[in-house]
């Protein structure tokens, strides 16, 4: 199947899903995750109709950025993990960064949009099953605590949500508990009306669970393999 068919069969699934959760399909955000994807099969995925993407690593969208500058009203936000070494050239390159999991790197964030004179939207990662070779904040831990009554001095931020990836399992359903989770605590959060923090995304489910994840409430979807098929691993990391 080509990337527009790709694109077309997963929006249907995307509205199958919410309608078994009598929910729209149109309150939820599809991002084509693009990592090792040449900007070539980006441009197909654009001229489809996507016009959000997520990368993985701030070096591998510098690379391709020129080639991709052209695409109109496409947003580009962070996905992976991000090194505070990294968060200067994060807020040069990125509409929104999805994977913020400390205070120390949301500071550098902060300061580098700032000097930019942009006011970028930030997702805070949770580790939801607490795995050790998996970035994201404890969502009982003092980090977190940490970060949320920090948000009013970040004032070059804006706390628009969370976002997780619970461990992989080929049986998507094994996912819904930590999605429920997931559930609890954004709405947990958003009733408590912390100042400067505003509770509007939940960022959960990929390309093997995604309807599992719009079932349990998902405002956004990152699915890549569904889109652009299975890619190779990277070679090195950046």
């Amino acid at each position: 199947m080509s990337i527009a068919q790709n694109i077309n069969a997963a929006q249907e699934r995307m509205k199958t899903a919410a309608r078994r959760a009598n929910r729209a399909a149109e309150q939820i955000t599809l991002i084509g995750v693009t990592k090792t994807v040449a900007p070539q099969q980006i441009r197909e995925a654009y001229n489809a109709g996507l016009r959000v993407f997520g990368e993985n690593r701030v070096q591998e969208f510098a690379t391709k950025a020129d080639a991709v500058r052209d695409l109109q009203n496409a947003e580009w936000h962070m996905i992976g993990h991000l090194q505070t070494n990294k968060a200067t050239k994060a807020a040069e390159f990125f509409a929104q960064v999805d994977s913020v999991d400390s205070l120390r790197l949301a500071q550098k964030l902060n300061a580098s949009a700032a000097e930019r004179g942009k006011k970028i939207p930030i997702l805070i990662e949770i580790n939801i099953a607490a795995e050790a070779a998996k970035s994201g904040l404890d969502p009982d831990s003092a980090g977190l605590e940490e970060l949320l009554k920090a948000a009013p001095e970040l004032s070059s931020l804006e706390i628009r949500g969370l976002m997780t990836v619970p461990p992989y399992n080929e049986d998507p359903e094994q996912s819904r508990p930590y999605f429920r989770k997931m559930r609890s605590l954004f709405e947990q959060m958003a009733d408590r009306k912390l100042p400067a923090v505003h509770m509007e995304i939940l960022s959960m489910g990929m390309s093997h669970d995604f309807e599992i994840a719009i079932e349990e409430g998902a405002t956004c979807i990152r699915l890549g393999t569904a889109i652009f098929g299975e890619r190779p691993p990277l070679r090195s990391k950046t």
